[in-house]
Parts: structure tokens; sequence; C-alpha cells
């Protein structure tokens, strides 16, 4: 298997910087062999690529694309601690939605987190997972998903 760092350039993607967190806690932490990042919400060169609700404001596809962005700066946080080739395997993702009355389909929206990760790390990017419709999320996101990855 291409190694993840090889497979973002093949892929034509660039990680983000590190997010500055919006509170007191840092964007990833290590646990023996496991790194959780922080809940990262879209940020794109600093700011909130988009607010609102899903099934609102915005549509499934625009929130899918959130949660690839918010996933770009997860595995940003992982590279900036212990550096993306470290990881032997994504293990759990947690996404939050923010989500509009009716609106059922978090699972599609955090799709855009695991078919990322698939894309990255192969076999290696399958994980258990939870897709969690909430009524807000910090700063008005629309989406917000966290990490455990296992370190090699």
């Amino acid at each position: 298997m291409t190694s993840p760092t090889a497979r973002l350039r093949e892929l034509g993607i660039t990680l983000p910087s590190v997010a500055t967190p919006a509170g007191s806690y840092i964007p990833a932490k290590r646990a023996g062999g496991l790194v959780f990042t922080a809940g990262q919400v879209p940020f794109v060169d600093g700011a909130l690529a988009a607010t609102g609700k899903v099934g609102a404001e915005i549509t499934p596809e625009q929130a899918y694309d959130l949660a690839r962005t918010c996933t770009l700066n997860a595995l940003a946080a992982v590279d900036g601690l212990v550096g993306l080739d470290a990881v032997a395997s994504v293990v759990k993702v947690v996404g939050f939605v923010a989500s509009a009355p009716g609106f059922t389909g978090q699972p599609g929206v955090v799709n855009g987190a695991s078919e990322l990760l698939a894309d990255v790390f192969g076999e290696a990017g399958r994980h258990a997972r939870s897709a969690v419709g909430v009524a807000e999320l910090p700063l008005g996101a629309p989406v917000e998903v966290e990490l455990v990855v296992e370190l090699a």
C-alpha cells in the first residue's frame, strides 16, 4: 500500500495547516498507541467554510463536502502530532451534524469523512463510526468530525 502522504499527493490533496483551537484544548493527543483528535469543524484558511443547519441552509451534498474538510483538518492534527505515515489504521470516526428538524440523513453526510479515509488509507481506513444529529455545533458549524487512529 502506498503511504498516506503519497496517497494524498496522488489524490491531489494538500493537508491544511493545523487549525487553531477555538477553545481551551489541543488539536490531538496521543495515548499509548492511539491518537485522538479534537472535534474538527470545516475551517478553511482560519474561517468556517459555511454555517447553518443541514436540511435547511446547508444541503446534504454541501455537508458531505464539509465533512471531508473536517476530516482533512483532523488528519492535519494527526500529522502535526505524529506524522500521517505513522498511522496503521483508522479506528473510529464520530461525525456530528447540525440538523434541521426532520433531517435524518446524518450517515450520508458523515460518508464524506469515511470515504475520504478509505481513499487515503485503503483497507486501513475502514473504521467504526457514529453519525449523530445535534441541534447546534460550535460557531454555527454544520458538521464536526473527530478521529481515533492507531499508530504502527
